[in-house]
Order: structure tokens, then C-alpha cells, then sequence
């Protein structure tokens, strides 16, 4: 059988790179996607690590047609993808009022307009092949709000809404979409944002954790991006070929309450 090809972006650091590796421990070709100075490294040295064929593509989630191109070239060298995983994101925290429009634009750019772009432009192949799997990576902002994060939030709730369509649109054409909503995942964005809440409010970082970052959520862990890994490996698989147009929570019951 040929071998599937998995596009992941962001997937150079942080949660889009525990998804690439456990694609490619699975034999799945790899079109990586990061803004990190060493993100070719990054996709050379896992490549090498599991023995898989990959594709490094550094495009700007803000330009759409280094997104076109970027399918272009995964399509040329693999014959298409099979799995899209929209991994990219960005975050901004700021009150309404005082809230900058270009990191607002740059927020929805990023996280809903380029999947947008991405699903369209790997759309034909799928539906030419009758197979195709989209794995949106929402948040639980995309189902719950919080005070000061407007647009990450706008963006995370369109794309849940984003998935939603396109499932519908893609049910008669072997083509699944649904949406990842984890809470807190320990990444080093994650880590940056412990260390500056600990400044600003003047308190510890275990107290950061317990009392700011995991406040909202019933278990009070943060969650392993291998888990986020493994759900879009069995949302990729045979097994979840009728499960489609899901918001999948992962939030350590933040999003029950």
C-alpha cells in the first residue's frame, strides 16, 4: 500500500511537533511547517529518527499563497495529502478596550483564515481520491470563553464552526473534519506565560498554575500533548471514518462545568 501523507503546521515545536512524531513513528510521510530558525533541523532529525520521507515547508500562515504553494509542493512530491492537521496558532491576552487591531487581525489570520485556506486548497485531491481527514487543533476556547483573549477566541469558536461545515460538505466524498479542544498544554509558549503571570501578579509559579493557568479546569493537570498526538492518529485512522463533525474536548473537564 502507498504510504499517507500528513501535512502538521506548526509542527516544528510545541504540540505540532508531538503530532509529527507520532505520525511518522506510524510510516506516514511528513510535510512539516514552523517560523523556528532551526525548524529544518527539527524536520531532518525526526525524519531521520523513524526512517520516513518528509517535506519541510517554512510558509507564513498569513500569506495565502505560500499556503497554495505549500500544498503545491507536498502534492508534487507525494501525490497529495491525505491528513490535514491545523496546528498553527498564535495567542494575545488584552482587554477589549485596549486591545491592538493588528494583533486581532494577525490572530484570526492565523488561527481561522489559514485553515480556511489550507482545507480548500487540499480539498480536490481528497475528494478526486474519496479519502481525506481534517483535524482542526480548536482549543477549549473554542468552546468556552475567557475574559481578555477576543480574538483568540473568535478565532478558536469560527473554526469550530469552520470544521462543522466542512464535514457536512465532505460526508458524501470520504472527507472527515473535527475539532481537537484541549486545555492547557504544557508547551514552551505555555512556560513563557507561567514565568510572566508569576512576575506580574508577584506570585510563585506553582501558584501561577494552581490558582491562574489550571484554575478552570476540574483535573488539575496540564494536558500531554502525546494525548493530543493520539487522538488525531485515531481520527486519521479507518476507525473514525463515520465520526465527523466533532468538537473532541481533552480539557480535564474544564469545558463540563
Amino acid at each position: 500500500m502507498q504510504k499517507k501523507t500528513v501535512l502538521v503546521t506548526g509542527s516544528t515545536s510545541g504540540i505540532g511537533l508531538a503530532i509529527a512524531k507520532a505520525f511518522a513513528q506510524q510510516g506516514y510521510n511528513l510535510v512539516f511547517n514552523g517560523l523556528e530558525t532551526d525548524g529544518a533541523q527539527t524536520a531532518a532529525a525526526v525524519a531521520e529518527e523513524y526512517g520516513i520521507d518528509y517535506l519541510f515547508d517554512p510558509a507564513n500562515m498569513l500569506d495565502p499563497e505560500a499556503l497554495r504553494t505549500l500544498i503545491g509542493q507536498a502534492e508534487q512530491k507525494f501525490g497529495g495529502i491525505d491528513v490535514l492537521v491545523n496546528n498553527a496558532g498564535i495567542q494575545y491576552v488584552s482587554p477589549i478596550v485596549d486591545f491592538p487591531e493588528e494583533k486581532w487581525d494577525a490572530i484570526i489570520g492565523i488561527n481561522l483564515t489559514a485553515p480556511f485556506h489550507l482545507i480548500k486548497a487540499v480539498w480536490p485531491t481528497m475528494k478526486n481520491r474519496q479519502f481525506g481527514r481534517i483535524i482542526n487543533i480548536v482549543s477549549a476556547h473554542g468552546l468556552v470563553a475567557s475574559e481578555f483573549k477576543s480574538a483568540y477566541v473568535a478565532a478558536k469558536h469560527g473554526l469550530v464552526g469552520l470544521t462543522k461545515t466542512a464535514a457536512l460538505e465532505g460526508a458524501t466524498c470520504g472527507i472527515t473534519a473535527n475539532a481537537i479542544c484541549p486545555g492547557y498544554v504544557k508547551t514552551p509558549l505555555v512556560d513563557q506565560q507561567i514565568a510572566a503571570q508569576a512576575q506580574v501578579h508577584q506570585i510563585s509559579e506553582k501558584d501561577v498554575v494552581e490558582k491562574v493557568i489550571l484554575a478552570k479546569q476540574a483535573i488539575k493537570q496540564f494536558i500531554p500533548a502525546e494525548s493530543v498526538a493520539a487522538m488525531c492518529l485515531f481520527l486519521a485512522s479507518e476507525a473514525a471514518a463515520t465520526l465527523t463533525g466533532a468538537s473532541l474536548s481533552i480539557d480535564g473537564g474544564w469545558s463540563a462545568q
